[in-house]
């Protein structure tokens, strides 16, 4: 399957290679994710881990034993492990949890770019328990003092209750029920338990053009953390005299200290190397290089180990096998064409236009319809964007909207007019087109581009 199962230290020039290397070993599943890794020197076990995905493939925790020594004097890994759990939101990791501490992420909306980090300690977090109203009313609620269960309706009335107290806000129905039983806001609000807000530790990103974070600052205004890098991600230099976990690197990634690698969604990045350690989960339509990061990482991201791409088949009116109807030769115009991007799932949602084809004048000129279209049912696929979130929520947002009037004439045809009319390789083109603009801010270009195109 091409992945990366054993890697050995590089040795230095010169230096006689003896059994005191330390050897990396990596374990696969059935889908192609890591699931275990050790670490050896001497034959004996430096680090063990193990990692757990959830039915989306993103990785919701691992356990990692490491060398000690135990209670007769013997090194050896240790029986307990250290667990870590995370908690995503799609496909970016806003949560990382141990038992001694709480780690979240705040990221410029629809990117991979951090700008708050927030810790909180376990122990703080232990203080933030406390019961419900209606747990609270139940527990001292009966005659004599005792417990009392009340009926599921009444609860989730309490609960309602409850969460517009706290959000000061609430509603005259609310007041309207207590009030026919008798009750007042402040009194119910007298037997709630005290709400306790932990204390954290809150820190701003300073990321460079691509979202590489290279410094946190404190809410007093300093350096607490603070990292160089290479080109490709690899940690050259850090300062971190707080002890701060800043796990964060190149977009999407999220650095595991006992492997070296980058955890990257859908794959894991090898820094020292520049590349992935397991093939492109799209095979050849992400292009002939399965393990290629962007070749210029200086102005490319790939936060999901994936890429948008431009697909072509044979128009489904014409037939033909290939990539084209016909000729499957370069410079036949009879294909069908199409995006795809990342749906977040380790697959592709993909959009095109379409004719309406309910009568014989639709292919010349007539209503246009979304196509219905597949990464696996195209004859090629080019990358044509590397992975950006922003194109490709951009993108998504094409796809879902009303196509315009079909024309089988090209828009080289008509150098002025107002997009009402589209074949399928016209609106590919101008919907990668535009968002492309519209992620670089580029709003003279999307006026210039909507005079001769119609399109914004």
């Amino acid at each position: 399957h091409g992945r990366l199962t054993e890697k050995t230290d590089l040795i230095p020039e010169g230096v006689i290679r003896t059994d005191d290397e330390r050897t990396h070993r990596y374990h696969y599943d059935s889908q192609h994710r890591l699931v275990h890794y050790t670490r050896t020197q001497y034959e004996e076990p430096l680090v063990e881990s193990r990692y757990l995905y959830d039915p989306l493939g993103r990785r919701v925790a691992k356990r990692v034993w490491r060398r000690e020594r135990d209670l007769t004097g013997w090194m050896s890994l240790s029986r307990k492990p250290q667990v870590t759990w995370y908690g995503w939101d799609g496909d970016r990791l806003t949560t990382i949890q141990n038992d001694r501490s709480r780690i979240q992420t705040i990221y410029q909306p629809g990117s991979f770019t951090p700008l708050i980090r927030v810790e909180t300690a376990t122990g703080e977090l232990a203080k933030t328990q406390r019961r419900s109203l209606a747990d609270a009313l139940q527990q001292s609620g009966g005659e004599d003092g005792g417990s009392v269960v009340f009926p599921p309706v009444l609860v989730q009335m309490l609960d309602r209750l409850e969460s517009e107290i706290l959000a000061d806000r609430v509603s005259e129905e609310s007041r309207r029920w207590l009030a026919s039983c008798g009750l007042t806001v402040e009194q119910m609000q007298n037997q709630m338990d005290p709400v306790y807000t932990p204390a954290r530790k809150i820190h701003l990103y300073h990321c460079d053009h691509r979202g590489l974070p290279l410094a946190l600052i404190s809410t007093e205004g300093t350096t607490a953390w603070y990292a160089e890098y290479d080109e490709w991600g690899n940690l050259l230099n850090e300062e971190n005299p707080h002890q701060l976990q800043q796990l964060i690197r190149l977009p999407g990634q999220q650095y595991d200290e006992e492997s070296g690698l980058y955890y990257n969604r859908h794959r894991y990045y090898d820094p020292l190397q520049g590349r992935y350690i397991t093939q492109d989960p799209i095979g050849l339509k992400g292009g002939w290089n399965f393990y290629q990061y962007p070749l210029n990482p200086i102005s490319n991201i790939d936060p999901l180990g994936l890429e948008t791409l431009k697909c072509i088949k044979p128009l489904h009116s014409m037939g033909g096998t290939g990539e084209r109807s016909g000729p499957d030769i370069w410079g036949n115009p009879f294909y069908h064409q199409y995006l795809c991007v990342p749906d977040g799932k380790g697959d592709y949602t993909c959009g095109g236009q379409d004719q309406r084809g309910e009568s014989k004048g639709d292919g010349l000129w007539g209503p246009g319809k979304a196509s219905n279209d597949t990464k696996e049912a195209a004859g090629r696929c080019d990358l044509v964007e590397t992975d950006n979130s922003c194109v490709e929520n951009c993108l998504k947002g094409k796809f879902k909207e009303v196509r315009p009037r079909y024309s089988v004439l090209p828009d080289i045809f008509t150098p002025i007019n107002l997009g009402l009319f589209k074949n399928c390789q016209d609106w590919s083109n101008d919907s990668l087109e535009t968002c492309k603009m519209k992620c670089s801010g580029n709003n003279i270009g999307r006026f210039i581009r909507f005079v001769f195109t119609g399109v914004m």
